[in-house]
């Protein structure tokens, strides 16, 4: 069954199209991952199918009675004295039409607040941003609506917050979601479908994000090869048109209009944006020893933040730090620097150190200063690993434009200023970075940009983020907050402790003592299959099966949703339910078999 149904949507931003005769079907149980450059309008879509806008042109349906909820963002709560009251107005609750209903809602908001460490009697005059954040998914799930739109649910919540985000989804405790997210680790966990609005249009990809970058980049390829073979056609035609006035008077006036088609087509053709073009400059080495930290502790007020820590870190160290919000991640990072002096220890630091400090809050954005001023101050030139570029060539390296090169700090998006941040710290030569929160805003693409620059860095890095995938994909060791001040180092990334924390739990609960535990080791290569001939057909076939199915799926859906389907017969109805389950079945098995021949594939390769 269909909760929404999308059809030639148009939508654009001034003269920016940002859907250009769209559509889409969410079906209920769907958990939709909807990805997408910054800027191509994703949170435009949940606002109109929120009903807080409207297409310039198109249809959009939604099943009768459907219940729709949005998370924004940066959640609004009214003004109130509890978070509970507070979000009995935002909710609507105070006016539901079912008594019972409405008690239900309260008992599990009043759970859910619970769950996600809000406490309901508190006032959220003086909340930060992610309690609100907490707070809001807490109402939107109580509610339980038919389709949820989240639009970043991951931004401001710590490792925990999101783990448990993704049970409560897995656990149905919605019909149907579409979500706006660039934590790839969710989607690779959540999704069952990912919507790519790319260029006006919304292209779907069966299964979650793992599946959709396999997909994607073979249909990258292809249209790379298209258009190449495109322009190569459209490059003889005008050599041809261009000839000398006998030709000019002879030619065939068909083959002309042939080429100026070509011609619009090839103008109305919209690029796919360009990335993000990162380099990092360690400048001068530091000395061996960054930083040497002897049984450090640090408290504010009752509350112990860092106990008796002793650790070193060395030059080339790629340290993340794990911890839930408020733990001490920041204070740390501070006491690493010297910023900070502790209660009692020492902190002893490296020779020849250069920091660049990335600070989640973006203070170091003068609001009222242009992008010229904040990259280069009094200077049309910026030194880089790359060498000496204009400001303005700089600037549009990391996707800013030269007209909106004198434009204010305070016009920026949120996405915008981190990429800003990101092209001041980059434009100065550092062997220590300082990067707290980068990912925040980022759409993957420009994440996955930055973890091959990080790749590439020689200097120290640390690196303080609740993005999983992000943690595996840059560091080499984690520094973890235990609780009451503990700090535990562990060797690799994200899933390294949490392959470690789990052994750990299976030996204490069979009664084995903890220090027989052995710490984690960096992972190893998976054990190599070669693919029988049968298997190499087989995975080169599956694309084209998954399409077929697909295509099978849209005409079936199509003819369910028609205005006189009601007029069929309640066999046939119960036929074409059937139907759709055997499809999404099969649909399933083809995908989980695709993914274990591409894996494998893979893996013989390397």
């Amino acid at each position: 069954m269909s909760i929404l149904n999308i059809d030639q949507a148009e939508l654009a931003f001034g003269l920016h199209p940002l859907l250009d005769r769209a559509h889409l079907i969410v079906h209920e149980g769907e958990r939709i991952g909807l990805i997408g450059r910054n800027g191509t309008g994703k949170s435009s879509l949940l606002k109109v199918i929120a009903g807080q806008a409207v297409f310039d042109s198109g249809e959009i349906r939604l099943a009768d009675s459907a219940r729709i909820i949005m998370v924004e963002q940066e959640p609004v709560l009214p003004p109130a004295e509890t978070f509970y009251l507070s979000l009995t107005e935002r909710g609507g609750l105070e006016d539901f039409p079912d008594e019972r209903e409405r008690w239900r809602i309260d008992a599990r908001l009043i759970e859910y607040l619970h769950r996600f460490g809000i406490d309901d009697g508190r006032s959220p005059a003086s909340a930060s941003g992610g309690e609100r954040k907490r707070a809001a998914l807490a109402l939107a799930l109580a509610m339980q609506p038919d389709l949820l739109l989240l639009d970043e649910p991951t931004n401001h919540l710590d490792i925990s917050g999101i783990t448990m985000l993704e049970d409560l989804l897995l656990r149905g405790q919605v019909r149907s979601a579409i979500i706006i997210t660039h934590d790839r680790a969710f989607l690779d966990r959540v999704a069952s479908r990912i919507i790519e609005l790319d260029r006006g249009l919304l292209r779907s990809y069966p299964g979650n994000f793992a599946a959709y970058e396999a997909r994607k980049l073979d249909q990258l390829a292809d249209e790379e090869k298209a258009n190449r073979k495109f322009d190569q056609f459209w490059a003889q035609e005008e050599v041809w048109i261009r000839k000398g006035i006998k030709a000019r008077r002879t030619r065939n006036e068909g083959r002309v209009r042939r080429l100026e088609v070509l011609r619009v087509e090839r103008m109305a053709r919209r690029e796919r944006v360009g990335n993000v073009k990162l380099a990092l400059d360690a400048g001068e080495r530091s000395g061996k020893l960054v930083a040497e930290l002897t049984d450090v502790s640090i408290r504010f007020g009752e509350r112990v933040i860092i106990d008796n820590l002793s650790m070193n870190i060395m030059r080339g160290d790629r340290i993340g730090l794990i911890g839930a919000n408020g733990a001490g991640k920041t204070t740390l990072i501070k006491l690493i620097l010297g910023q900070l002096q502790p209660d009692q220890g020492e902190v002893r630091l490296g020779t020849k150190i250069e920091v660049a400090y990335f600070d989640q809050m973006r203070e170091q954005l003068n609001p009222d200063a242009t992008l010229v001023e904040t990259i280069s101050p009094g200077s049309e030139w910026v030194e880089t690993a790359d060498g000496r570029k204009h400001v303005m060539s700089y600037l549009a390296d990391f996707l800013f434009p030269p007209q909106r090169a004198h434009a204010k700090v305070k016009m920026l998006s949120g996405g915008e200023r981190n990429r800003l941040l990101l092209a001041r710290l980059f434009a100065r030569p550092a062997n220590v970075l300082v990067l707290d929160e980068p990912t925040n805003d980022l759409d993957i693409e420009s994440l996955e940009l930055l973890e091959d620059t990080l790749q590439g860095y020689h200097g120290t890095l640390l690196l303080v983020s609740h993005d999983r995938a992000f943690l595996d994909n840059v560091v080499t060791q984690t520094i973890v907050a235990e609780g009451e001040g503990q700090w535990q180092e562990y060797v690799g990334g994200y899933s390294d402790w949490l392959a470690y924390c789990t052994k750990r739990d299976a030996v204490v609960s069979e009664g084995a003592p903890n220090n027989k535990i052995s710490p984690p080791a960096p992972r190893a290569a998976a054990t190599r299959s070669r693919l029988s001939f049968k298997e190499q057909r087989e995975l080169a076939q599956l694309p084209q099966e998954l399409e077929t199915i697909e295509l099978q799926q849209k005409a079936l859906n199509e003819r369910m949703i028609a205005p006189d389907y009601y007029k069929q017969s309640v066999e046939q109805q119960k036929t074409d339910r059937a139907q759709v389950q055997t499809l999404e079945q099969l649909m399933t098995k083809k995908f989980e078999r695709w993914a274990e021949l591409d894996q494998r594939a893979n893996q013989v390769g390397q």
